[in-house]
């Protein structure tokens, strides 16, 4: 008896438990290392995704004072001979190309609808991630429209 009552200590002693089976020691430092990695991610993502949206917006802020640059180049020749206000195509890429290269930027396609009267511009920008690096790069597109607009009295009404 006094044996088995040895056997029993020293198994509870050396194995652990009660039952001298394996305790858990060491899994809640897993479980909690594996949580702490998730939340730095879930951050990182967040920290990124409004960086991704901070940089979407500046770019079409960028585009569309570039189409409200390029639309005041007036084709007066045009204007002169009666044809009514006009953009100068001629200058209004390189006057909206000259905006945007004090933002490092270029306009990557300039259109223009309404017969001359209205610009738009397409600007895109490259967004490099804080958290994520190279594995979250993206191209951001912003895009601005500026309407040439001229005798206005009184405000437009639906």
């Amino acid at each position: 008896m006094a044996r088995g009552r040895a056997v029993r200590r020293f198994r509870r002693a050396r194995l652990g438990g009660p039952f001298g089976g394996r305790t858990d020691r060491g899994a809640l430092s897993i479980f909690v290392a594996m949580c702490a990695g998730y939340v730095v991610l879930v951050i990182a993502l967040v920290i990124d995704a409004g960086g991704k949206l901070r940089m979407a917006e500046r770019v079409d802020g960028y585009a569309q004072e570039a189409a409200r640059v390029g639309g005041q180049q007036l084709d007066e020749a045009a204007l002169l001979q009666g044809q009514g206000y006009k953009v100068k195509r001629a200058y209004v890429e390189e006057a909206a190309n000259s905006y945007l290269r004090l933002y490092g930027l270029s306009a990557r396609t300039v259109e223009f609808l309404d017969d001359g009267a209205t610009v738009r511009i397409t600007v895109e920008a490259e967004f490099s991630p804080v958290m994520l690096g190279d594995l979250a790069k993206r191209k951001v597109t912003g895009r601005g429209s500026a309407t040439l607009v001229h005798g206005v009295k009184e405000a437009e009404t639906d």
